[in-house]
């Protein structure tokens, strides 16, 4: 007699249980049991990987979960007690039912209910091919059994026997060491003796071993919030493992029918998942068409309209190569049996462009179907680029097409709305993502459990790479200072201890950024469902089963990508024509834009590419100065070329040095001239493998595509049967059989690195579209951008900075000319409201809305009365403050920061006023702007403003940047006197000379080095002249590691290094050196020149002067005094010893307010 684990919680219990399902198919293994269930937690996420990982071990799956029930209406929001039921799968139907339960716990639990629930009522339509188990301590029969209510429990036992079919129902007993279980097995077995209902054993285990007891406590504790202490237990039992059988059988000695009615149960339960098998939803034609004959009749309709549309543009087409290329097409796609599914995708994407929602060209291999491009799916023509439709749908190797859309991220989830009207909203969802406990979140996580403060975690945390992938193992293979940490600390080493039993376990269900499932019938019927409720009271129904099982399942993934760049070129060609309609033209229709423009490859050409869709990276800056493409090809090309397995083959090197003449462009064969011409005999594309194997072998498209995966896969005993085949078929024409060897070697070898031509040259149109919206409409595109990416502080710096290059003015927010967003001027660009921090949405709309109605605001006062303060709060308007947005009142910042509580206090008096009908009499009889005058406290034109240090910190705090000033203004003397050189300076000085820069860190990463032998640093540094890189290695780590975390200017020594050759040269510099530039120049300050303006010399100025020089305990340089006369030069005056300046931000600033701003020179 052998024990099955019926009741086992995986990690797809999420927080409660540190089983992988390895775990629980090995035990079955070890156990030798021949079955085994996974009951998670109102879910089965898992189900399809457990399915197949069993079967692989030749262990009968049982399917499974564990539900949440109401004894009362599962959709009463006053319930909030649940008792738990364990469900088997006996049968398909049954299957299908807990699919459709979980589904409706998701779908009906109120918004406000504490988590999914179902009730008797909906169990007893769907119990059909179900086996019910009574469950856990927390199980409605054993908690009525703990009250004492033995009534109670045997009329419930006896409900839910009804409910189930014949022996579908269990008294399910367990022994794990908790008091209450013992009291509650009494009840079971009295329970069964009398009812004749049998008992089954059962572990309810949660962690694998009992070892990991303290683990999947741990794990409790972060989903509860809690904490334990390091050496603290809580947990009642360390006895929720996988217990082998042997020792089940033990601790159920004296009840063997328990046990025996583990594998009772088993031998019953028998479901075989229908996978592989898709459902297509059916999409409805109109009459007298059926979907093959339509498809073709929307295809020959459209191809038309594009042959006209190409004519009317001055290209020539031979429409005969066409049509017949589009009749393969259609004859494809009907004989694989897909019509419906091109029609469903061109529907929702005609509905797209209809209604102003922006839709990429095409993504993937999809952009080489004809039949797409006639549709409209795609927008790139795949004739006039020679892109395969065999690339996308081979009939030779039958799989499901795919055609990945983008969609503009602003209005992506209108398309999603649509086609949920469209098909069903229980028909329609999105595709579940589990997020997972990773390495540093993970040991922050259990830090916090285990009672260590938020430094001491920080401490550990910090020493892990933010590397792509990085584990703990590969951590303390990389960072020495991590066993270090471990070895002087024992807390760390019981931290990382438990960290690593709990790494990777899934932490929380998520949704996928893209994918959408369609079905013919509610999607219950395939799979069961997650579901989410909105704010809106919306219901987003989410499949339980994530992309790759949701498609083994049966049902089609969409994919609807939001692409930010069409997000960006709609809110630029939005303000072009509004711009173009004041001029007296008409819109721009950007997808028509020339694609020879010689302005457009003048800025590629000079890698001034900041914006550009894909080309914005140092490294594909210097690959296009190197290029210097001339022609859409050269982008299509750059875009294929520009990753690490092509650059690191030297296929960059060999293409541009053929395109440039330098190196000699070699076809391997004649007959493959025509395939390679395009890309100078570099093979670059994997349709030119396909073209290959066809021109010289003979090969079908479709065989072509066979050979060329089996290439990518490097799949030996396939390669050896294409070789041969290859072989064969290139002597058969002609060629030499040597060559025809050595051909299919160079092939092989650039196989390796082909790309998808189709995907290249569709999203190098996107490029080619945002570097002609860069050239022709700078001011427009600029404030596109800005505003995709205004939550993104380092991208908005980088982007103020190349504005300014560009010779466009960055203006502050203003109340009274800011919208939400930034926006374009006569060439300038205007921060918008909704960049400052701090300022919402909704404080935003009553700001327009107020200007709107009543024009600009005078000043505070005005604002404040006409504002609603509800939105517009204290907080709102210190932010407003602080970034400038008030500086239209001619006040100083400080000023209107100190005027704030009065000028609210009367904001509110006057709304209050008028809301009660009040007026002021003798107001009425003044004219308005008197009354308004005469009603405000007047604060002082002469008030102090905040020093230019904190003005700039006040900016960089309320918008994350500097608009109205560089903190290295301050310092233009000393930067002169100091030998420092300007960035925009330094292509002038020749390489591995060493320079002296004053400038601020915008960006800085930090990297461990491959050999883990130390850090080195990637610092982006900006001056008031630009930007350039610089890398620290970790021989000169130590001299900047203060400096990387000091939010003020540094003096930095560096030495300049240039990669690569002639005119394409790129400058990076080597850093040696960093400084606090205000500590420099104290240090090497030695006098101060004041330089007064002679109408500035009066007594009250003076008197200020004298105030601020006269020198306490000797602090300060010597001073002296120069009088500018307009018209008479200067007059020079050494003051006395007693008067000293100090060296410091505040006091320079006090006294430049004094004489005037870049009038305090040191030297």
């Amino acid at each position: 007699m052998s024990f099955v684990h019926l009741h086992a919680h995986t990690q797809f219990s999420m927080l409660d249980s540190t089983i992988r399902i390895a775990d629980l198919v090995g035990r079955a293994v070890d156990d030798g049991s021949g079955a085994v269930a996974m009951t998670d937690h109102n879910n089965m996420f898992g189900a399809i990987e457990f399915f197949k990982a069993a079967k692989q071990a030749g262990v009968k799956p049982i399917l499974g979960a564990e539900v949440n029930l109401t004894a009362g209406d599962r959709g009463d929001d006053t319930i909030r007690k649940t008792f738990t039921l364990v469900l088997l799968c006996r049968t398909l139907e049954g299957y299908k039912s807990l699919c459709f339960l979980l589904s409706r716990a998701y779908m009906d639990a109120p918004p406000k209910a504490p988590g999914p629930r179902i009730d008797r009522a909906l169990l007893s339509e769907r119990a059909a091919g179900l086996i019910g188990l009574s469950g856990s301590l927390s199980g409605e029969i054993p908690q009525a059994l703990l009250r004492g209510s033995y009534d109670e429990a045997a009329a419930l036992a006896r409900t839910y026997q009804a409910l189930f079919e014949r022996d579908g129902f269990y008294l399910e007993i367990q022994r794990n060491g908790i008091k209450e279980q013992e009291r509650v097995n009494e009840g079971l077995v009295r329970l069964s003796e009398e009812l004749e209902i049998p008992l089954v054993a059962a572990a309810d285990a949660h962690y694998a071993k009992r070892d990991d007891a303290g683990a999947h406590e741990i794990l409790m504790c972060v989903q509860l919030g809690k904490s334990v202490g390091i050496d603290d237990k809580a947990r009642i039992t360390d006895e929720l493992y996988l217990a082998p059988a042997a020792e089940m059988a033990e601790r159920f000695a004296d009840l063997p029918d328990a046990i025996a009615n583990t594998e009772r149960i088993a031998a019953a339960c028998d479901v075989e998942i229908g996978l592989g098998t898709t459902y297509l939803p059916d999409y409805q034609v109109p009459a007298g068409f059926d979907s093959g004959s339509y498809l073709r009749h929307l295809a020959e309709q459209g191809l038309v309209e594009r042959c006209d549309t190409s004519r009317a543009q001055g290209l020539e087409i031979d429409e005969a190569v066409y049509r017949d290329r589009l009749e393969m097409e259609i004859g494809i796609i009907n004989q694989m049996g897909f019509p419906g599914y091109f029609l469903i995708v061109w529907d929702f994407i005609n509905w797209a462009k209809n209604d102003g929602v922006p839709v990429g060209p095409g993504r993937g291999s999809g952009a080489g179907s004809l039949v797409a491009y006639s549709l409209g799916i795609t927008d790139i023509d795949p004739i006039r680029y020679d892109l395969l439709f065999e690339r996308f749908l081979n009939p030779e190797r039958v799989s499901m097409p795919d055609f990945d859309i983008d969609f503009c991220m602003n209005k992506r989830d209108r398309v999603i709305q649509y086609v949920t009207h469209k098909y069903g909203e229980d028909n329609v969802g999105q595709i579940i993502t589990y997020g997972t406990m990773k390495a540093k979140a993970v040991v922050r996580d259990v830090a916090r459990v285990l009672g260590l403060t938020f430094a001491e975690a920080d401490r550990a945390a910090k020493l892990i790479p933010d590397d792509l992938g990085m584990t703990l193992d590969k951590a303390f293979a990389a960072e020495k200072r991590l066993d270090e940490l471990c070895a002087e600390d024992p807390r760390y080493a019981r931290l990382f201890e438990v960290a690593r039993t709990l790494e990777g376990l899934n932490r929380q269900p998520g949704m996928h950024a893209a994918g959408v499932v369609i079905g013919e019938r509610p999607l219950w019927e395939y799979v069961p469902l997650y579901a989410v409720h909105n704010e809106d009271g919306s219901l987003t129904r989410i499949t339980q089963f994530a992309k790759n099982e949701v498609e083994e399942a049966g049902l089609v993934k969409f994919d609807f990508l939001g692409l930010k760049t069409l997000t960006v070129i709609d809110d630029a060609v939005r303000w072009i024509d509004a711009r173009r309609e004041r001029q007296g033209q008409g819109p721009l229709d950007v997808g028509a834009v020339p694609l020879d423009d010689k302005r457009v490859f003048d800025l590629i050409c000079r890698g001034d590419t900041t914006g550009v869709f894909q080309l914005e990276s140092s490294g594909f800056k210097e690959l296009l100065r190197r290029l210097k493409p001339n022609r859409f090809e050269d982008i299509i090309a750059a875009v294929a070329l520009y990753r690490p397995g092509p650059m690191q083959a030297g296929m960059v090197d060999l293409y541009v040095d053929r395109k440039h003449g330098r190196a000699e462009v070699d076809f391997m064969h004649p007959k493959l001239e025509e395939t390679l011409k395009e890309t100078y005999g570099v093979m670059v594309y994997q349709e030119q493998i396909m073209r290959a194997a066809s021109v010289l072998a003979g090969f079908s498209l479709g065989q072509a595509d066979i050979l060329r995966r089996a290439m990518g896969k490097k799949k030996l005993e396939a390669m050896a049967k294409q070789r041969a085949v290859f072989v064969d078929g290139c002597t058969a024409r002609g060629v030499d059989q040597g060559q025809a060897a050595d051909i299919f070697d160079k092939i092989e070898k650039f196989a390796g690195y082909g790309f998808n031509k189709s995907h290249s040259a569709a999203y190098g149109f996107i490029t080619y579209q945002t570097a002609w919206l860069k050239t022709h409409y700078p001011v427009e595109f600029m404030a596109a951008l800005l505003t995709s990416d205004g939550d993104n502080t380092d991208k908005v710096v980088r982007l103020i900075a190349e504005t300014r290059s560009m010779g466009i003015t960055v203006l502050p927010p203003s109340v009274n000319h800011s919208d939400r967003d930034f926006t374009p001027g006569d060439n300038a660009l205007r921060f918008g409201l909704g960049a400052v921090k701090g300022v919402g949405a909704g404080a935003v709309e009553s700001i327009i809305e107020a200007r709107g109605a009543g024009g600009p605001f005078e000043d505070l006062y005005d604002f404040c009365e006409r504002v609603d303060l509800k939105r517009v709060n204290r907080r709102v308007m210190e932010a407003l403050v602080k970034c400038g947005a008030f500086d239209d009142f001619a006040r100083t910042r400080k000023g209107l920061y100190e005027e704030l509580e009065r000028a609210i206090e009367r904001g509110q008096t006057t709304q209050r006023d008028k809301a009660a009908g009040q007026f002021n009499l003798f107001g009425a009889l003044e004219q308005p702007n008197q009354a308004a005058r005469a009603k405000r406290v007047e604060y002082s034109e002469l008030a102090e403003e905040w020093p230019d240090r904190l003005c700039l910190a006040y900016e960089k705090e309320s918008l994350g940047f500097y608009v109205c000033g560089h903190p290295l203004d301050r310092y233009a003397h000393d930067i002169a006197r100091l030998g420092c050189t300007p960035i925009a300076r330094l292509d002038d000085i020749a390489d591995r000379q060493e320079v002296r820069l004053a400038v601020v860190f915008t960006e800085v990463r930090e990297r461990l080095t491959k050999r883990g032998d130390g850090r080195m640093a990637f610092i982006m540094l900006e001056d008031l002249t630009g930007q350039v890189e610089m890398i620290v290695f970790p021989k000169s780590y130590d001299a900047f590691e203060a400096a990387l975390t000091a939010d003020e200017p540094i003096l930095v020594t560096a030495r300049i290094n240039r990669e690569g050759d002639g005119e394409a040269k790129t400058l990076r510099l080597r850093g040696q050196q960093a400084e606090r530039l205000r500590l420099v120049r104290e240090q090497r300050t030695a006098r101060a020149r004041l330089t007064l303006p002679a109408e500035r010399v009066k007594a009250p100025h003076l008197a200020a002067l004298r105030d601020m020089l006269e020198a306490r305990e000797g602090q300060g340089v010597p001073v002296d005094v120069v009088v500018r006369f307009r018209d008479r030069g200067k007059v020079g005056v050494q003051l006395s010893p007693d008067y000293r300046m100090r060296v410091e931000d505040d006091v320079i600033s006090r006294v430049e307010r004094l004489i005037g701003k870049g009038n305090v020179a040191f030297y």
